[in-house]
């Protein structure tokens, strides 16, 4: 039984003065309208109108409940009003979760620029470079970068790409060279990205085919902008994504080892829990970064 709806027909049938005028403006038959009323009294236990041939009248009780109904109906229309105007709008708590070297390096002042245009909003943003489960922590967007995402129940919007590069600072390769062809990457010291997949290893596309790369490293690190800090150092030969790689050699302090040696581009995707009623927030949250990221992405055709 649907309360509300029996109670929007009571009032009807109140305020118009009788069943044939409620029946008429509520686009239903004078019998049908009848019969909801009985199965309203019978649920309530009471007589709320009084009928005759010639006339009807709302009992003591039913003038009681009439007055409540139109108290009740009255706040729910006013309640469902409100949370559809408030689904119109950008605004409310987003929480994002993204990798802390990206954020750092990319987001951060699309963010600044992003929350300045819709200032009703509050942003919860989670820097982590492991990916976390989206619904379990309850985020609304989560920022990944991959290769290529497992299948899920989430959706997921292409944002862009970046390459990865192979790097190492102009001293360590002054020391120990530079290495002619992937095969000599075994006689250096490697620095890895340990949540890479798979980590430990570098699969490549060389002039002559897919190459692996796989050796023991000199150090393992689980973000990037730490490990740009030990190629910087001189530590060894790793491999960077375009974003922190081109400006550290635009600075000099990188150089780029086997360009002809490339990467699988990495995606950079927005994904959430789901596209039916996407809140505005979300969406305009993924709007926003589809159209500002690619510029910042896309590296030059050299680079990858």
């Amino acid at each position: 039984m649907d309360s509300f709806a029996l109670m929007r027909s009571f009032r009807r049938i109140v305020e118009l003065g009788g069943l044939a005028k409620a029946a008429d403006d509520l686009g239903v038959s004078a019998a049908g309208l009848s019969k909801q009323l009985r199965a309203l009294e019978s649920h309530l236990g009471a007589v709320l109108i009084q009928r005759t041939t010639r006339r009807m009248g709302l009992t003591e009780v039913g003038e009681a409940y009439y007055r409540e109904c139109v108290r009740l109906l009255d706040e729910l229309d006013a309640l469902e009003a409100s949370v559809r105007g408030q689904s119109q709008q950008v605004s409310g708590r987003l929480r994002v979760n993204a990798p802390l070297s990206f954020a750092l390096s990319v987001l951060s002042p699309l963010l600044a620029r992003f929350l300045q245009r819709y200032p009703q909003l509050q942003l919860d943003l989670v820097l982590e470079d492991r990916l976390l489960d989206a619904v379990a922590e309850g985020f609304d967007v989560s920022i990944r970068l991959r290769a290529q995402l497992p299948d899920s129940s989430l959706i997921a919007r292409r944002l862009g790409q970046a390459c990865q590069m192979l790097c190492a600072s102009p001293s360590y390769l002054a020391a120990h060279g530079v290495p002619a062809d992937a095969g000599a990457l075994s006689a250096h010291a490697v620095l890895h990205y340990s949540l890479a997949e798979p980590p430990g290893v570098w699969p490549l596309e060389g002039p002559q085919g897919p190459v692996v790369v796989q050796g023991l490293p000199r150090a393992a690190v689980g973000n990037s902008l730490v490990l740009r800090d030990l190629l910087e150092a001189g530590l060894g030969i790793g491999a960077l994504p375009s974003f922190l790689a081109r400006p550290s050699m635009a600075a000099g302090r990188l150089v780029q080892v086997l360009p002809d040696h490339r990467f699988a581009p990495r995606q950079v995707y927005a994904v959430y829990p789901t596209a039916r009623h996407l809140q505005p927030k979300v969406r305009a949250l993924v709007e926003f970064l589809a159209a500002e990221l690619p510029p910042l992405l896309e590296p030059p055709p050299a680079d990858c």
